[in-house]
């Protein structure tokens, strides 16, 4: 034998000892397990959640505009029907997320096993790509959601998300709608944009660039601060399902209190002091 073939023999050994060594890829999760699941890139798969931190979609009081709109964009592409990406924009605790997770609950109650819920970490918005590949070797409609999306600095991942989103060469698979939430109705900073516009050698199309991102979302769906009147509505509608038995003017001082308290009133305030509340008089969770 000679050395050359004892060279090839020993890379072929260390090899084959490298391959024992090696853990077994794990085997990806199948989209039709479960009805909601979080994507995570390294290593690729799809995590089931049995048990979806969500409010239901009738608790939701203050936003029945956007309710009406997000509800019929859904069922629409349930039944297999065209339906539009869509940004939830605008104050924070105003329910963007809980109205996503609502309205996947609700069109499932209304027709069982038709979406599966799928959230992607915006850190993981690189990996795009390759969950849409997965998802779209899925015979599920899929709904993927990415919570509180926006962009800073230098991040050019947007760049990725704008191709997958419209003007990829693949695209969305048909199978697949994006619904992403976020405080900016642009997702990018002014002064992300108004860098871009002084350091571009034309700058209308450096800010063309940033602004056209929110353009491949079909639906905007505004999201604002309540008035005080909304604020009390919302907070009956929880204490009504938690079964607290409060008199309207006790409940409502004590709203307004909480609420000062925080600086703000919307549905993230009025299920935080609903918690407590209910904390406080031993009531579980409705």
């Amino acid at each position: 034998m000679s050395v050359d073939d004892e060279l090839l023999e020993q890379v072929k050994r260390i090899a084959a000892a490298l391959e024992r060594l090696a853990p077994p890829a794990p085997a990806l999760l199948r989209l039709e397990d479960a009805d909601a699941f979080v994507w995570h890139a390294s290593p690729e798969n799809f995590q089931p959640v049995y048990r979806v931190n969500r409010v239901a979609v009738g608790l939701l009081h203050g936003i029945t505009q956007q309710k009406d709109v997000l509800l019929d964009n859904t069922r629409r592409f349930a039944d297999g029907w065209p339906a539009n990406n869509a940004l939830l924009w605008g104050a924070r605790g105003t329910g963007k997320s809980s109205l996503v997770k609502a309205v996947h609950a609700e069109v499932n109650r209304e027709r069982p096993g038709s979406l599966a819920l799928v959230e992607i970490h915006r850190e993981d918005i690189p990996s795009l790509p390759r969950l849409l590949h997965h998802a779209g070797l899925s015979p599920r409609r899929i709904l993927l959601f990415c919570d509180d999306l926006s962009f800073d600095g230098f991040d050019a991942s947007y760049k990725s998300l704008k191709a997958v989103l419209d003007g990829g060469i693949e695209g969305r698979p048909d199978n697949v709608l994006f619904y992403a939430t976020s405080n900016r109705r642009h997702l990018m900073p002014r002064d992300m944009i108004d860098n871009e516009r002084s350091t571009a050698i034309h700058a209308s199309e450096a800010v063309e660039e940033k602004v056209s991102l929110s353009d491949r979302f079909g639906l905007w769906i505004g999201f604002h601060n309540l008035d005080q009147a909304t604020f009390f509505a919302i907070v009956e509608g929880y204490a009504a399902a938690f079964g607290l038995s409060l008199d309207r003017a006790t409940l409502h001082a004590q709203a307004l209190e909480w609420s000062l308290t925080r600086g703000s009133r919307s549905g993230r305030v009025a299920w935080q002091f609903i918690q407590d509340l209910a904390g406080r008089s031993g009531r579980p969770p409705a």
